[in-house]
């Protein structure tokens, strides 16, 4: 019997007109969008389907993608289909958390639109972010470890794809130290703050009172944190990990290595873009992942995930 994950991208992965064709062909996606709007008092539809300034800054990113991820779930489920398994990446893990039952949805709009605005406010200049390319995990860790200031590890999602945040002073001193040790490449990312460092845990904790309110349900079934790439499986756990995960290292391919481990053997990423159907190729080559981007790959989607292996 096939063990089915679904996965979630996260922030980076948007463009203009995402989930149009699921908000005009489905009921229940549009409702997302409406129940979405009604929430946070913005208006979804035109933020994610209309040319807009909003739609690259984090605190309309991060909402915009949640509800696309939520409205294309739900339309997959409303056929009739579900996951043995969640998993997502960083924003993408409260798609995750939503689909395994563990946060009422009504709840959900309020806390992602908090979340992208916490971050966002949180370290507005001096901040950056850098992939690294073709270096080993190790020596990427150590020299963070080693450079002056605050710097570390923002992004484990593949071999050979490491993302380090912090000062952009630290940031930019360890990714000189990073190429005079041979790494093929460091790129600059162009982001507004330095995520998953410890430059936001004031913004996690803003995000916890937040999270602490709300009333959470056991996870059924269970979904990955990025935190510990581990099984969340305790309502108990859940508004620490997800305070804590703003400023944590994600640790996507040590997710998707879990999975894998278990016997998961088919993934369908949820959303915009092909990302991590990409990580999959550097963890996993022998591995497909099945994108759920567009309308017109549902048919595709429903008939995979239909097929016996």
């Amino acid at each position: 019997m096939s063990k089915i994950a679904f996965l979630f991208p996260g922030q980076g992965s948007q463009y203009v007109g995402m989930g149009r064709d699921f908000y005009e062909k489905e009921e229940v996606a549009r409702k997302v969008y409406e129940e979405a709007s009604q929430a946070t008092g913005l208006d979804l539809a035109h933020i994610c389907f209309t040319e807009n300034d909003q739609l690259n800054q984090t605190m309309y990113t991060q909402i915009a993608m949640f509800t696309t991820e939520l409205a294309i779930l739900r339309t997959l489920q409303d056929k009739g289909f579900s996951a043995d398994i969640y998993a997502g990446l960083s924003l993408g893990e409260y798609a995750a958390v939503v689909a395994s039952g563990a946060m009422a949805q009504e709840d959900s709009y309020k806390i992602v639109q908090n979340r992208g605005r916490y971050m966002q406010e949180a370290y507005p200049t001096g901040g950056g972010m850098t992939a690294v390319l073709g270096a080993e995990q190790e020596v990427v860790e150590s020299v963070c470890e080693e450079t002056p200031g605050i710097v570390c590890v923002a992004n484990y999602n593949c071999p050979g794809q490491i993302v380090i945040s912090g000062a952009k002073e630290a940031v930019d001193a360890a990714a000189a130290e990073l190429t005079k040790r041979g790494v093929k490449r460091c790129l600059p990312l162009k982001v507004s703050g330095p995520f998953h460092s410890p430059l936001l845990t004031g913004a996690g904790e803003l995000l916890r009172k937040d999270l602490e309110e709300l009333t959470w349900k056991d996870p059924e079934p269970s979904y990955l944190s990025n935190v510990t790439a581990d099984h969340v499986t305790k309502k108990e756990e859940i508004p620490d990990l997800l305070a804590r995960q703003v400023s944590s290292s994600v640790r996507w391919q040590q997710c998707v290595e879990r999975m894998l481990s278990e016997g998961v053997t088919k993934f369908v990423e949820i959303g915009p873009g092909k990302t991590l159907s990409g990580f999959m190729k550097r963890i996993d080559p022998a591995k497909k992942v099945v994108s759920l981007e567009k309308y017109e790959d549902l048919n595709a989607v429903i008939e995979y995930l239909k097929a016996e292996e």
